[in-house]
């Protein structure tokens, strides 16, 4: 299998283990702050944010240029914070829909591009794993503890 082609895989495959450790939680659930200030609906919020500048980052690799300019995202709580504010209104049913739509994007615009992007050394890798599988396992295991504990 292809390295594009397993990356691919596996990000959907990670956001599925994702999916399965949110199952069942409540709107409650989803509300209770027990990462920091953060919740389970903010995890997801703050993927979704990642998916999009990442998809975007995408779009820009499959023209030739960077991903996005070199230190644009240093500031990673900031970005994170102002995704979460972004979206301090929305419905957690609104929030988990959008969350599996950026990553359809993600995957979508990972997707359109060339093999060679995804090499170990290819502008694609990093943005694409970085928003997605990498991003997803992270994510799903802190769920995970936090469901068991």
């Amino acid at each position: 299998m292809s390295e594009k082609a397993t990356m691919l895989r596996e990000a959907d495959q990670a956001f599925g283990e994702l999916r399965g450790a949110i199952e069942g939680l409540t709107d409650e659930d989803m509300r209770r702050v027990w990462l920091g200030t953060w919740g389970v609906r903010e995890i997801l919020i703050h993927i979704s944010g990642w998916h999009d500048e990442m998809a975007t980052a995408l779009g820009r690799v499959a023209n030739g240029d960077a991903p996005y300019p070199k230190g644009t995202y240093d500031d990673f709580d900031a970005w994170n914070a102002r995704f979460v504010d972004q979206k301090a209104g929305v419905k957690t049913a609104d929030v988990v829909a959008e969350v599996e739509a950026s990553h359809r994007k993600l995957v979508a615009a990972a997707a359109a591009l060339p093999e060679a992007l995804f090499a170990t050394d290819g502008a694609a890798r990093g943005p694409f794993d970085g928003a997605g599988a990498g991003h997803y396992r992270e994510h799903t295991e802190q769920i995970r503890q936090w469901r068991q504990g």
